[in-house]
């Protein structure tokens, strides 16, 4: 959940070595940098590969950039035309830098810390892809996709596979697992949550698992509310609660032998104090008699005062 970032100074030392966000997450050096920073100062379990998810439409021709204060811009698609620009397959040769971060990373890790590769899923993606820009509500997707829907279908079919390639590739340039972010899942309806969100998800699941059998894949849709349920009955390894999950409820209704992730809210890392002592308390509590990944339930947020983040991990590597 964003380990790398701002609230890291040795971050804001390097980032500001390059000339745009795009640029340095094709810069090897500099993301392998960023990616291994969190490991170095923190020693956490896990690295998560520093990257963007929008690197996969960049990667398919569509024009990407990142404007500093704004968030990204795409050149938006409102029609067929603006599909029909696309690449028929992702270019990965757009993407070898990001493979180049892999191996770099790998061999600079402690022995024994896996890497965590990731892509954001096919609905998330389309959303900034037909919008532009990041958008509240998604509306210019939703509508897009209730207008054009045989349209729509076709740029989610065609991320799907563009995602598959790029996880078997991340997979066989050496990261133990994925991770697939579907950060705008929960403002879609329920019908349309289940042909625009879940089953592309598992269509990419089995897309990977025919070409890395053994991989561990991590699906993480966010703000889904009781349509986890249905996440969970695929066939990702891990299933990621975002903060509104409750967990008590999760714990009750999730099989017992799924391994669940998250799902400290942000803010109560940023507050620290009682709060924080509490949320961990309850978190802990809940999974202690289950698999379980402990991480926050969206990504750490730039303010977030690095002793907050050393006081987590010796709550949570304690036991309580």
């Amino acid at each position: 959940m964003r380990q790398a970032g701002r609230y890291l100074p040795e971050y804001r030392q390097i980032r500001a070595t390059a000339p745009s966000f795009l640029d340095f997450c094709y810069n090897p050096k500099l993301a392998s940098e960023a990616t291994i920073q969190p490991i170095r100062r923190f020693g956490f379990d896990a690295a998560i590969l520093f990257s963007d998810i929008l690197v996969v439409p960049d990667a398919l021709g569509q024009g990407v950039s990142f404007e500093t204060g704004h968030g990204p811009r795409l050149d938006a698609i409102s029609d067929e035309a603006g599909f029909l620009r696309l690449k028929n397959e992702v270019d990965m040769g757009r993407l070898a830098p990001v493979l180049e971060t892999v191996d770099r990373v790998k061999a600079a890790l402690p022995s024994g810390t896996p890497l965590i590769g990731f892509c954001g899923a096919p609905w998330t993606v389309a959303s900034y892809m037909i919008a532009g820009r990041g958008t509240p509500d998604q509306a210019p997707a939703r509508l897009f996709a209730y207008r054009n829907p045989a349209l729509f279908g076709q740029l989610i079919a065609r991320l799907v596979e563009a995602s598959v390639t790029y996880l078997a590739a991340q997979v066989g340039a050496g990261v133990d697992a994925v991770q697939i972010f579907d950060s705008w899942a929960g403002v879609l309806p329920s019908l349309e949550y289940e042909q625009w969100c879940l089953r592309p998800v598992q269509a990419i699941v089995a897309g990977l698992r025919a070409r890395c059998p053994d991989v561990r894949i991590i699906s993480f849709p966010r703000a889904t509310g009781r349509q986890l349920i249905q996440a969970a009955e695929g066939s990702a390894t891990v299933l990621g609660l975002d903060t509104s999950v409750d967990v008590k409820w999760a714990h009750r209704v999730m099989p017992k032998t799924l391994p669940l992730q998250g799902n400290l809210d942000p803010l109560a890392l940023l507050a620290g104090g009682d709060g924080l002592d509490q949320a961990i308390t309850r978190i802990l509590g809940a999974f202690a008699d289950r698999p379980h990944v402990f991480n926050l339930g969206h990504g750490i947020l730039p303010e977030t005062p690095i002793g907050h983040v050393e006081h987590l991990v010796r709550r949570v590597r304690g036991g309580g």
